[in-house]
């Protein structure tokens, strides 16, 4: 099946089909209906590498994490590829380990023109590398994110949800908070101690323990809640700075004959599907978009407009502004990750890597709001 047998089985021209199969937003509803009725009745599957050779697009997005094997990590991705799938692309996959090696060669797809754009969950410190390797091809930095610089991010205020955290545990009459963090090569790890230790400062609060575990997993948790109840003055309250660590500080207080919350209360972060199973329940963290909307609600003209607003004001031809998202937090048991940042960064790379494109052959008036001052963020 051709796609001009599909243009006329449609009743429309070749190049509506075209424009319908690339996901055009100038093609009239009527015949975008007509098209995909035609498609789905004849079953055809298009050329693929015919399309990337014509348009120089392989409709493909690097996903790079840093630790496929945290829960937070894994439901992101999913959730990535729940809105990939919805526009037309497909991702690939890339467990660097935030190891430079691992990443260059997740990175030789990029420079091979095999993918279109790259999502990084790197850690902090591994960023300024990939900054060169990666050059002005469309980046969205998720989670772990440079405060300077030109590329867009997605990402929440850690500082203020530690200091949330910690608050709630001090409100509740809890003195003694101890802190189970990870390696501060992350972003979220410093930012988090940070928020940790301002609220103790602040309350006057002077006992002040932070244990760091090797990884994120329930196992470093364990021992490291171990090492905390092997002191001489034990914590009332702990803060892991993710679930899955908070897992293993609810398996250790347990072994050790102690009650959760009455002997030690647990906050964990991140509110992946592991707080559904543990027992007994620790709180945790979740974040949200400002009025309360789900993560996933964000729209992609909302982000596209995000993306328009950036401008170069340098000889250099980096953006100055770019877009960012900061979501809101908020204090909820066992919600999930899939809400947090998929969506928005998904959506912001790909607006990135289409920049606008003509309408029936004329450009819009200069000064349009149509059309953004630059193609693209870069």
């Amino acid at each position: 099946m051709s796609i001009q047998k599909i243009a006329r089985l449609a009743g429309v021209s070749v190049a509506t089909v075209s424009r319908v199969l690339n996901n055009s937003d100038t093609v009239k509803a009527k015949n975008r209906e007509r098209v995909l009725q035609a498609i789905k009745e004849s079953n055809y599957q298009p050329n693929l590498l015919a399309r990337q050779l014509r348009t120089a697009r392989s409709n493909m997005i690097l996903v790079m994490v840093s630790n496929i094997a945290n829960p937070f990590c894994a439901e992101v991705v999913k959730g990535i590829e729940e809105e990939a799938e919805k526009n037309g692309y497909r991702i690939l996959l890339c467990n660097s380990g935030s190891d430079l090696a691992r990443s260059t060669s997740g990175l030789q797809l990029l420079s091979g023109k095999m993918v279109d754009g790259i999502i990084t969950m790197n850690a902090l410190s591994s960023l300024p590398e990939l900054t060169t390797m990666i050059g002005d091809a469309p980046w969205v930095q998720c989670a772990e994110y440079a405060d300077t610089g030109s590329i867009s991010c997605v990402g929440i205020n850690d500082v203020e949800a530690a200091q949330g955290a910690v608050s709630r545990l001090a409100d509740s009459g809890r003195r003694r908070i101890a802190l189970i963090n990870h390696d501060l090569s992350y972003r979220y790890a410093r930012l988090r101690e940070r928020g940790y230790k301002s609220v103790l400062h602040v309350r006057g609060l002077a006992y002040q323990q932070v244990t760091y575990a090797q990884d994120l997993s329930a196992a470093a948790g364990k021992r490291a809640m171990e090492q905390l109840l092997s002191q001489d003055e034990k914590p009332d309250a702990v803060f892991a700075v993710s679930d899955s660590l908070a897992a293993g500080a609810l398996r250790a207080i347990a072994q050790a004959g102690l009650r959760v919350p009455e002997d030690i209360a647990v906050i964990g972060f991140d509110g992946t599907e592991l707080a559904e199973v543990v027992s007994p329940a620790a709180h945790h963290r979740r974040t949200a978009l400002p009025g309360d909307r789900p993560y996933g609600g964000v729209s992609t003209a909302e982000t596209h407009r995000r993306s328009r607003r950036c401008r170069r004001t340098g000889d250099d031809g980096l953006a100055r502004d770019r877009p960012r998202q900061r979501l809101r937090i908020s204090g909820r048991r066992r919600r999930s990750a899939r809400e947090y940042r998929c969506r928005w960064a998904f959506d912001e790379c790909v607006s990135q890597t289409h920049p606008p494109q003509r309408r029936h052959g004329r450009k819009y008036p200069p000064g349009s709001p149509h059309i953004p001052p630059i193609p693209r963020c870069w």
